[in-house]
């Protein structure tokens, strides 16, 4: 073999490494932002692209979502409460250029902002509203992190308030003031059955008094179920304009009537002489 021919196949085997070398296959979810001798070119992909050896710089960017955890922050509320509290952020990139371009690691400067910002909107709200109302909070902390993140080219979907860790003692008075609460509540609805029972009675009198047989055979009934319990002393109602006339009667009967004339004596009483036996009176 003359050397020539041994100097092409060795051009030929630089040519085709020089070739293997510079492709890269980017994937469908990846975009590349390349710089030629520290010019950029725009992002490319997916697929294969050509990058040449030494000329050439490739940042893959990745498109997907990616999930933070923000780790737990020591706050302290609006009516001075200590909380700690964490959050999960959720972005992507948008613009892979700007990703680049506008900031060093888009995902630590999201994550330092979304920390910053937690610590922010947590502190200007009090503890009930961090509790019951966390879907305003999350509202206000995407939107603000979202704000800053555009101007990175990337996107903040989804900011939640994972966890949130109060002291033991303001658990403990939470508590009582749960338990307190529902004694409230459950005091206010015996007294509204109480009325609504009330209401019902007096709608259920005023009924029996226009009908005052229907009052007598509620009384019947009454003693129908007394009686089916087999107990041993029944207390039988009577109403007042039944027995009312016989007492006024009994009233009069046993009322002291005065003398018309004669000795004094007792009020309501007779005096008579009863003859002795075998002997004047």
């Amino acid at each position: 073999m003359n050397p020539e021919t041994i100097l092409i196949l060795v051009a030929v085997l630089l040519v085709l490494t020089l070739v293997v070398a510079s492709v890269r296959v980017i994937r469908e979810y990846e975009r590349a932002v390349t710089f030629r001798l520290g010019r950029l070119r725009g992002p490319l992909g997916p697929g294969p692209i050509l990058v040449l050896p030494f000329l050439d710089k490739l940042v893959r960017v990745d498109l997907r979502v990616v999930t933070l955890t923000i780790p737990p922050q020591e706050v302290i509320t609006k009516d001075n409460v200590t909380a700690r509290v964490n959050a999960v952020v959720m972005f992507k990139v948008v613009d892979p250029i700007l990703s680049v371009m506008s900031v060093e690691n888009h995902a630590i400067a999201t994550s330092q902002f979304a920390q910053t910002t937690l610590r922010s909107v947590v502190g200007r709200a009090d503890l009930d509203t961090l509790l019951a109302h966390r879907a305003d909070l999350n509202e206000d902390l995407a939107h603000s992190i979202a704000q800053q993140a555009q101007e990175w080219g990337v996107e903040v979907p989804v900011v939640e308030i994972k966890d949130v860790e109060i002291p033991e003692i303001m658990q403990r008075a939470m508590a009582r003031e749960a338990e307190a609460e529902r004694e409230r509540r459950a005091k206010v609805i015996s007294a509204r059955g109480e009325l609504q029972a009330s209401q019902e009675l007096r709608d259920a009198a005023l009924t029996l008094s226009e009908a005052p047989a229907s009052l007598q055979l509620r009384y019947l009934q009454t003693l129908l179920e007394l009686g089916a319990d087999q107990n041993s002393t029944v207390v039988f109602p009577l109403p007042m304009d039944i027995i009312g006339p016989l007492l006024g009667t009994l009233n009069r009967l046993a009322a002291p009537e005065e003398p018309v004339d004669g000795p004094h004596t007792k009020p309501g009483l007779a005096i008579v002489d009863r003859p002795r036996e075998g002997g004047a009176r």
